[in-house]
């Protein structure tokens, strides 16, 4: 079956991708259609937008670590059921892993789906100068099919009209959107990019006021028309059959300090026979009732350190849970000792890992990583890898006194350190792991599981939640 698709593409970042695929969204919702959303990259934040606009779970699709036949199988199992799929990019166009192939870009992505592609060029400032970007984009790579034209930051109606003409006369591409200058609500931000998508901070009057501003200069009738008329996609692979049978119960943090997931992360699992119990570090008194093990993801803890400091109940559970613990970059934070925000105030936490967090206005990492096992770990043996990335403003103000289980790369600049903290049964590290680069981590996180379960239930070494001090 053919899946309509359209890639919402930029020259760069800020062009206005999210903006714009979110009206588009909106405004294709508005006409009955069902709508699937993806976001290209390792992006945690875009996809919660692009949920609230489609109002189901969005997708990210990420060449370097996910691979080709991911990608492809991924895309066929979560828009089989649409009427389209919309898909918007990562930064410009051609950005990925690195500067000399499309590895890990949008323009990657378009390729392997062979999805028509829009592309957002910022127009303030500019005339006849658009046709000449528009055209080095479409001509860079002949497998990339840049199909028309969104102008962002427009001025008169009369400078759309010589951005269309100029188009038309110089490079053959069609201008099918257009928006003036601050024509459109603005996105609330925060120091890691977007806020974090919630019905609070993006509420339905937001979605309906993007769609509204976009609803007379977007030429929709035509988008649906290039998106129907996609090239064909090869036959994809059956997807894995998920296990009816839950055998462990996987307590996962998830509220507005812990939302950094991969849906597909927590679809293997499920597959796999995880029953996943969500619980709320901020709100909850208590962890959920006979849980085999604990998955802390990422997020904002440093926005609500203090909230979760005061949920002490909680902190003591977390700190005398005597099973496995995962715990990827805010999830960390939380097992440390403590976080000290940027405005120098402390606030203690689960202190399972010995050492303190400090928050820093400079960015302490961000980009791809490749993690390489130097020890036994849930994921793996010595010597297998794994990918992710990193994100994060915050550093451990002390090596903590525990092993490190993974050799970590940087893609960006080939920096090597040793990293994934391990002690006993908890793993803690600031890369967020994307299991698609090694399918049977899964397998190894199930056998690890199961070896636990039959080894006599003990206290953290050293602290019970009677002794935690907070």
């Amino acid at each position: 079956m053919e899946i309509p698709r359209i890639v919402i593409a930029g020259t760069q970042s800020g062009a206005g991708k999210t903006s714009l695929t979110l009206g588009l969204t909106a405004l294709l919702r508005r006409r009955g259609l069902k709508v699937q959303t993806f976001k290209v990259g390792p992006d945690y934040l875009d996809p919660g937008y692009l949920t609230r606009a489609s109002g189901r779970p969005c997708y990210n699709l990420d060449g370097w670590m996910m691979g080709r036949d991911y990608v492809e199988n991924l895309f066929h199992r979560m828009a089989a059921d649409c009427d389209i799929a919309v898909i918007e990019g990562v930064m410009g166009l051609f950005d990925g892993a690195d500067a000399v192939s499309s590895d890990g870009s949008t323009a990657q992505i378009a390729e392997w789906l062979r999805a028509p592609v829009l592309l957002v060029i910022p127009a303030y400032g500019v005339a006849r100068s658009l046709a000449a970007t528009a055209q080095g984009y479409a001509q860079f790579e002949p497998g990339v099919n840049v199909v028309g034209v969104l102008a962002n930051q427009c001025g008169s109606d009369s400078h759309v009209v010589i951005l269309r003409e100029a188009l038309n006369a110089n490079c053959g591409l069609p201008l099918l959107g257009w928006v003036r200058r601050g024509g459109l609500p603005a996105l609330s931000s925060r120091h890691l990019g977007l806020l974090s998508a919630t019905a609070r901070s993006v509420p339905d009057d937001l979605i309906n006021q993007l769609a509204d501003a976009l609803s007379s200069c977007l030429d929709i009738d035509e988008i649906l028309r290039i998106a129907r008329h996609a090239q064909p996609l090869a036959a994809s692979a059956a997807a894995s059959p998920s296990s009816s049978f839950r055998k462990w119960r996987l307590g996962v943090a998830r509220d507005e300090a812990f939302h950094f997931y991969y849906p597909d992360n927590l679809d293997a699992l499920c597959n796999a026979g995880c029953e996943l119990v969500f619980f709320s570090p901020l709100a909850d008194g208590n962890l959920p009732e006979n849980l085999d093990g604990l998955y802390l993801g990422g997020g904002y803890p440093e926005e609500h350190a203090a909230e979760l400091s005061d949920n002490k109940t909680m902190l003591e559970q977390i700190a005398g849970f005597p099973k496995m613990i995962y715990a990827e970059c805010g999830g960390l934070m939380y097992l440390s000792e403590g976080i000290e925000t940027k405005d120098g105030s402390r606030h203690p936490q689960a202190g399972r890992i010995p050492a303190w967090v400090r928050m820093s206005s400079v960015r302490r990492a961000l980009g791809y990583v490749e993690v390489s096992f130097t020890r036994e770990t849930f994921w793996g043996m010595p010597g297998e890898t794994l990918r992710g990335h990193e994100y994060h403003y915050s550093e451990l103000t002390r090596q903590p006194e525990w092993d490190t289980a993974y050799s970590v790369t940087r893609r960006r600049d080939g920096v090597n350190f040793l990293e994934g903290f391990q002690r006993g049964s908890v793993l803690a590290s600031y890369a967020h792991l994307h299991f698609a680069s090694r399918p049977k981590a899964i397998d190894n996180f199930i056998s690890y599981m199961s070896a636990e379960l039959k080894k006599p239930v003990r206290p953290p070494s050293g602290k019970t939640p009677a002794t935690i001090l907070i």
